[in-house]
């Protein structure tokens, strides 16, 4: 283990001992770990984080779950997870890839959350296995949704040359704020030392960093979405779990007329908003686990 990724597992242990939940690694893979942040008991809820670094991300909503077994899966390349080596179309890819790791969790049947890029593998996986997810929840603007259109910070990094990358400051918690601030959140996120913290472990991590940029060059283009992964509205309307969509009002991926455009081609939905940008549990953990709980053990 090098000093980077020290750090990082220093910060997820310190993470995780502020606000509760056990870390634990999976080999889903062979010589390939997943790590898992969980908490509670219950009927599973599986969460799957979005570009961001880690799942830890997650902690200020996983902390207010109360009746349900949280399952936050650092997705591969993020948080502790091993790289993941892609082959063929993503979205193939990343919807075999929850499988294996679902399978070696022993989970048959999840509630599953996904917030942007974890909204999108959440969105796939559903229309791909519906027998397997019971309940499904969008907590922020998916990307690839033809209603949403990625914002021009993202479509900036995108464009980056791995070989020749530009200067950039060391990772800080005045870089993470500023990078928070794109995404409509540099006033919320500064409530979370902890989580500021494991952010820039996170971007002082070679993998972490890695992993973001593949992400984003398989997603985005300096015009839009990739092609191949861009999912159309009328594809929402196969989508059978009941799901809930919140989403943030300055959400920078769509406003509210995408939401509402997202929720209407959704058979069984639900869509309730926010005054926020794309992580609305940050300035509202309250109230979105409220949200969250009471629609998945709903009858």
């Amino acid at each position: 283990m090098n000093e980077q990724t020290r750090e990082l597992a220093a910060a997820h242990g310190s993470a995780l001992a502020a606000w509760g939940g056990t870390g634990r690694f999976v080999e889903a893979f062979p010589g390939e770990r997943v790590h898992v942040v969980e908490h509670g008991e219950g009927p599973p809820l599986v969460m799957l984080h979005g570009s961001g670094p880690t799942s830890l991300l997650f902690l200020p909503l996983i902390s207010r779950i109360t009746r349900s077994h949280v399952v936050a899966i650092d997705r591969p390349g993020f948080g502790l997870s091993d790289l993941h080596p892609w082959s063929g179309p993503r979205r193939k890819a990343a919807v075999a890839w929850l499988g294996v790791v679902l399978d070696a969790l022993e989970l048959t049947s999840v509630d599953l959350l996904g917030s942007s890029a974890g909204g999108t593998w959440a969105i796939w996986y559903a229309l791909a296995n519906p027998d397997r997810v019971r309940r499904l929840v969008l907590v922020g603007a998916p990307p690839t949704l033809s209603a949403t259109t990625p914002p021009e910070p993202l479509r900036m990094v995108a464009s980056i040359d791995p070989a020749n990358p530009p200067p950039m400051p060391p990772p800080s918690r005045e870089t993470v704020v500023q990078s928070m601030a794109a995404m409509g959140e540099a006033e919320t996120i500064v409530a979370y030392p902890e989580l500021l913290d494991a952010m820039v472990a996170a971007g002082r991590d070679a993998i972490s960093g890695q992993a973001s940029l593949d992400e984003l060059k398989a997603l985005i283009t300096p015009d839009g979405w990739q092609p191949d992964v861009q999912t159309d509205l009328g594809e929402l309307g196969e989508l059978e779990p009941r799901t809930l969509l919140i989403w943030g009002r300055s959400d920078p991926l769509g406003d509210p007329d995408a939401a509402r455009l997202v929720a209407d081609a959704i058979p069984d939905s639900r869509l309730e908003l926010f005054d926020a940008g794309h992580g609305p549990w940050f300035g509202h953990p309250d109230a979105v686990a409220n949200l969250v709980e009471e629609f998945v053990t709903a009858v």
